[in-house]
């Protein structure tokens, strides 16, 4: 099937064409239509899925350009993601007339206003957003079509009144869209009160055949001997850019001062740095100037940085969709990734949990009867195949002989 087959307006098939996309993703496949006639959806759909153009491409051909009110609003959870949105829209746009503008904080208000004020359609963060209507910059009475993307990401951040207020401004009768990666419990609970009559849609994740994921699981009796362990592995000279996971911004500041204290060079990335700062880690991090990031997992959300070779779960994923998340920033693209989650005694159960569901029984049990002391650690490792975009693998530990076997486990995201 082509993006034509879709009902998509030559000008939008053109401006894909260009960038060499040329056939839809599977999630843009089963929701054009859909959209371009007009209809409510509900999406589950997985990050790295296709999913930005799946909402936006019958965005931008149901907006009429040049109409002079704002007549599309995407709500994003964060500023990376609102600056993707508009870096992969943007050449649609152009190609249909219409303007698209970025709005979140962090940055002055001044130029975001005015690019706002002219914009057809805006990409946002609720809290900026609401800056901007509390100061009259913007109306959101001519709304033609909402989406909400990552919406149960917006809700774990603490969103969810904002949102709502937003979305008491616009229009009863809109389109809305609305995207998660997650239907269920209090997500589904807001996706119905949000759209009338709407068709659901989920996109399973595919699993991408040449990634070479090794998984292992380190076990501690005290957080001393987890610290010390990790400036060991960052020691280590074989690794490349690390992605380090904590559940907390002040964990993360917290843990990159502990690791410079030990000669270890980090930087950290989470909600509560500015734009200004987020922007400048990630760029050295890239750079290579420093292979370490310590990160949340809202503030490493859409991230993409090439050549991650480590995934290190400092603190342990609150269930195995973060696990999946988290690992599958590395093992994409053919190379090999490690992925290593630390377990502390107090933990174990929950992690094993975690590890059942994804099928790592063997590789969190191997270790278990050598919770390792003195800050070595033991580790159980196996290579296996998974979605690149979701999970990752691990080495081992340096210290210890290695167990592993190789399998093709899926696991599931």
């Amino acid at each position: 099937m082509s993006f034509a087959d879709l009902g998509i307006s030559k000008s939008v098939v053109g401006a894909l064409s260009s960038r060499g996309i040329t056939e839809p993703f599977p999630v843009q496949e089963m929701v054009v239509s859909d959209a371009l006639a007009g209809h409510d959806l509900l999406v589950q759909s997985p990050t790295g899925s296709g999913k930005t153009l799946a909402f936006g491409i019958p965005m931008v051909d149901l907006i009429e350009p040049r109409s002079g009110e704002l007549a599309g609003l995407i709500l994003a959870p964060t500023r990376e993601l609102a600056s993707q949105i508009v870096d992969e829209l943007g050449s649609i746009c152009e190609a249909r007339g219409l303007r698209i503008a970025a709005v979140f904080g962090g940055v002055g208000f001044g130029p975001q206003s005015a690019a706002a004020r002219r914009a057809d359609i805006v990409v946002a963060t609720p809290g900026r957003l609401e800056d901007l209507l509390g100061r009259n910059v913007i109306k959101l009475n001519k709304v033609r079509v909402l989406v909400l993307d990552e919406a149960d990401r917006m809700l774990d951040m603490g969103f969810k009144p904002a949102v709502s207020r937003i979305v008491g401004q616009t229009p009863d009768d809109r389109q809305t869209l609305f995207f998660s990666a997650t239907l269920e419990g209090a997500t589904g609970q807001l996706a119905a009160t949000y759209t009338r009559d709407a068709r659901r849609h989920t996109q399973e994740p595919a699993v991408d055949s040449k990634a070479d994921i090794e998984h292992s699981f380190v076990h501690f009796d005290t957080p001393a001997e987890r610290l010390d362990h990790l400036v060991l592995r960052l020691r280590d000279g074989d690794r490349g850019r690390t992605l380090v996971f904590v559940r907390t911004k002040r964990g993360a500041d917290r843990l990159v001062k502990r690791l410079r204290k030990s000669s270890v060079e980090a930087v950290a990335m989470h909600g509560d740095k500015t734009q200004g700062q987020r922007e400048r880690a990630l760029a050295r991090f890239e750079r290579g100037e420093v292979d370490t990031l310590v990160a949340t997992d809202v503030a490493a959300r859409g991230i993409d940085v090439a050549d991650v070779t480590h995934v290190i779960n400092f603190d342990a994923p609150g269930d195995e969709d973060v696990y999946v998340h988290r690992i599958g920033r590395t093992g994409r693209a053919g190379n090999r990734g490690a992925g290593v989650s630390f377990v502390l005694a107090d933990q174990a159960g929950e992690m094993g949990q975690i590890a059942r569901k994804l099928g790592l029984s063997r590789e969190f049990e191997l270790d278990r009867g050598g919770r390792g002391g003195n800050g070595g650690g033991s580790t159980a490792s196996a290579s296996v195949k998974v979605q690149a975009d979701k999970n990752g693998s691990a080495s081992a530990s340096p210290k210890r002989r290695r167990r592993r076997r190789r399998s093709n486990n899926r696991v599931a995201a």
